[in-house]
């Protein structure tokens, strides 16, 4: 089974080809603190191949949904230092995805500052989940070119907090409608000037802050994870396929480690351009770096993947959620647990470090 095989990712040997995605779980203190729970949560599932961590917060300003982590603080550090001893204990590799919310959050969060977007446009068609319960999102302030500029300074300062908190390597987080994403896409970038209008001025963003990274904790430690065409928060492209083109284009240019490509959700209708192509073929082909192939798959159709040799990983998210030992189940046919979604984004232990062992 190729899912049980080693593989290479950078510098690091994996003990399969099986990785648990990067998932908001929603359960730190209101420092953006993970404590013992975290710290179970992940040993736990330190037999994937690869951890991400949950999306970790990489400055207050980055800051948007309660309860979610942050790296930007000593305290903060020193808390994943211990998530990611526990990890290595039991011989996982855990890498931290790097995020900054954007237009995504909500000032009732945020001490009542306004969140930050590349233009003055409000996500559409949905609500934000906040501490004072669902909200319509609220306008964004429009980032000054010396904002922009220390937004990408800070994404370097966490990643070089993410090394020190132990972290075998930095993700930055370019899917789902947060910042990255949002300086890609029209409906949220109406931008004039070199972060906006043309689709090299829109990808500037990303290349800049993957520059960053690279340049401070070096190439074999960096990844980004982008999602063509996932269009949660109100992600809309003129031309999708032309932007991510271009994209893979300059990171191509780049010595990284790897690209992982989330596709689609079912739940988020696309507009019509996408809708026809398959993301790993059409972009995986494009892409220099290693191709890890991400959202909905199961034990049948990664397999299918892993076998048409673009992607030559597969990263899980809500089967490693229900299912802490995965890649034992796939190898022995266990049967799988199935998800409480109720827990998914919050609460206690419950939902979070009680899903029992397939052998249990």
């Amino acid at each position: 089974m190729k899912l049980l095989e080693k593989t290479q990712l950078g510098g690091v040997s994996l003990k399969n080809s099986m990785a648990m995605a990067a998932m908001t779980r929603g359960r730190t203190d209101v420092n953006g603190l993970v404590g013992d729970m975290t710290i179970a949560y992940y040993s736990q599932r330190a037999g994937a191949g690869l951890l991400f961590s949950e999306a970790i917060r990489i400055s207050e300003e980055a800051t948007g949904s309660p309860l979610t982590p942050g790296i930007f603080t000593g305290q903060q550090i020193e808390a994943w230092k211990k998530v990611t001893t526990a990890v290595h204990n039991k011989g996982g590799i855990i890498i931290a995805q790097l995020w900054h919310t954007g237009r995504m959050g909500h000032s009732v969060d945020r001490s009542g500052k306004l969140p930050f977007g590349p233009s003055p446009l409000p996500i559409r068609g949905m609500q934000h989940f906040t501490s004072q319960g669902r909200k319509d999102y609220e306008i964004p302030q429009e980032m000054t070119i010396p904002e922009i500029k220390q937004t990408i300074k800070d994404y370097g300062q966490a990643a070089k907090n993410a090394i020190a908190a132990g972290f075998d390597g930095v993700a930055l987080h370019a899917a789902n409608g947060y910042l990255p994403n949002q300086f890609l896409a029209e409906s949220a970038n109406q931008r004039t000037d070199d972060y906006g209008g043309s689709i090299p001025n829109k990808v500037r963003f990303v290349v800049e802050v993957m520059q960053e990274l690279i340049r401070v904790v070096g190439s074999e430690k960096v990844g980004i994870k982008i999602s063509p065409f996932h269009f949660y928060g109100d992600m809309v492209l003129d031309d999708p396929i032309a932007t991510y083109t271009h994209l893979i284009e300059k990171l191509n240019e780049m010595a990284f480690a790897y690209v992982e490509i989330m596709r689609r959700s079912p739940n988020f209708t696309s507009p019509e351009h996408g809708a026809a192509h398959d993301e790993i073929e059409l972009f995986g082909r494009k892409i220099r770096q290693t191709v890890i192939a991400n959202a909905g798959y199961d034990k049948a159709s990664a397999e299918a993947e892993l076998e048409k040799g673009i992607a030559k990983l597969i990263s899980f998210g809500k089967l490693y959620i229900a299912n802490p030992d995965l890649h034992e189940r796939f190898e022995k046919n266990a049967t799988l647990s199935e998800l409480d979604r109720a827990t998914m984004y919050g609460g206690g232990k419950h939902g979070y470090i009680d899903y029992p062992l397939w052998n249990e």
